[in-house]
């Protein structure tokens, strides 16, 4: 059953990488939601399976990684893990987007960007190649770059990053999907540029109606753009819900220390600033019970032994044997 009005659900989604010695289990079970016109935040530290969890619903895992049996990715009432090859390749670009971290490894160098936009709209929209020049014009002045008319011949290393990060979004526009993924989108810009990039989502969101789902390790940019927040840890989400309610009243442990993290305006100069101790387990040796519990200042014995439940708490939904008692565990929908 999926949920109503839903534009995207992950349920128990597992990706796993089969290397030599052992596998690796990046995604372990995530569970979310995303609906139309919404801009999910999805946070965590690096090694959290954010990266592979976007990876996965745009079916791009390749040997040795699989998406295992039993997971489901419902696009629009669809699951993407039962189609083809050839049915992805028609969603890719067209109702699902991605925009990746580094825009120099989406662009290819030996190609103008506007022969690059024009190549996605002509396998997608089946139009003329004067169409889609024109269309490609149309979207880079949508996205800001000036002067459209010359920079579709440019080639990308004649562009700035920002623009070139402008370009990628274009690439990404230019179906006009229903969802779009924007993994890290600005983590090579300087703060200027990456205010224009966060301010340019928002916008596009506003007058395309289009979701997003945004990959992130910054809290300040989630707090400033997003409607909700998934919080990742150990390739598994450990707290969503509103974004001001997580960020205001976070209940997982792991959110909370995310939150002691961020330096504050008015701190004392000579304050050290808070941090988790210890790293991420590693992806092939999960633990048994809760994959926090190393690192958790408030980790009883069945944290170390079993795998805590998915429970309410207020408007937000945490994964932590802390919550069980004044809590009620969430109803998960299958079939």
């Amino acid at each position: 059953m999926t949920e109503l009005g839903a534009l995207l659900e992950l349920r128990d989604l597992r990706t796993y990488f089969y290397t030599g010695d052992a596998v690796a289990k990046a995604v372990d079970g995530v569970n979310l939601t995303i609906h139309p016109g919404r801009i999910m935040g999805v946070v965590g530290e690096s090694g959290s399976g954010k990266s592979v969890t976007g990876a996965s619903i745009m079916g791009l895992i390749q040997r040795p990684g699989r998406i295992e049996p039993g997971s489901r990715i419902l696009f629009k009432g669809r699951d993407l893990v039962r189609e083809d090859e050839r049915t992805l390749r028609g969603l890719r670009g067209n109702e699902i987007a991605m925009i990746f971290q580094e825009p120099m490894t989406s662009l290819n160098p030996v190609f103008t960007v506007g022969e690059q936009i024009i190549e996605n709209l002509q396998l997608h929209r089946r139009i003329s190649r004067r169409a889609a020049r024109e269309r490609a014009v149309e979207l880079m002045r949508l996205v800001g770059i000036p002067a459209p008319e010359k920079r579709v011949d440019s080639y990308p290393h004649e562009l700035s990053g920002g623009m070139r990060q402008r370009v990628v979004i274009a690439m990404a526009l230019t179906c006009d999907p229903s969802l779009l993924i924007a993994d890290e989108p600005t983590t090579a810009l300087d703060v200027t540029i990456q205010a224009q990039i966060l301010e340019l989502i928002v916008k596009l969101r506003q007058e395309l109606g289009m979701a997003v789902m945004f990959v992130t390790h910054d809290l300040g940019v989630v707090a400033e753009i997003c409607d909700e927040v998934a919080v990742m840890y150990g390739g598994q989400v450990v707290e969503t819900g509103p974004v001001n309610q997580v960020l205001s009243a976070p209940r997982h442990p792991y959110t909370r220390g995310l939150m002691a993290c961020i330096p504050r305006l008015g701190m004392d100069r000579n304050m050290r600033l808070s941090s988790i101790p210890g790293i991420v387990p590693s992806s092939k040796l999960w633990p048994a019970g809760c994959r926090f519990a190393n690192r958790c200042p408030q980790a009883m014995a069945r944290c170390r032994d079993a795998a805590p439940p998915q429970v309410r708490s207020g408007e937000n939904e945490a994964s932590c044997w802390l919550l069980v008692s004044d809590a009620a565990p969430v109803e998960t929908s299958d079939g």
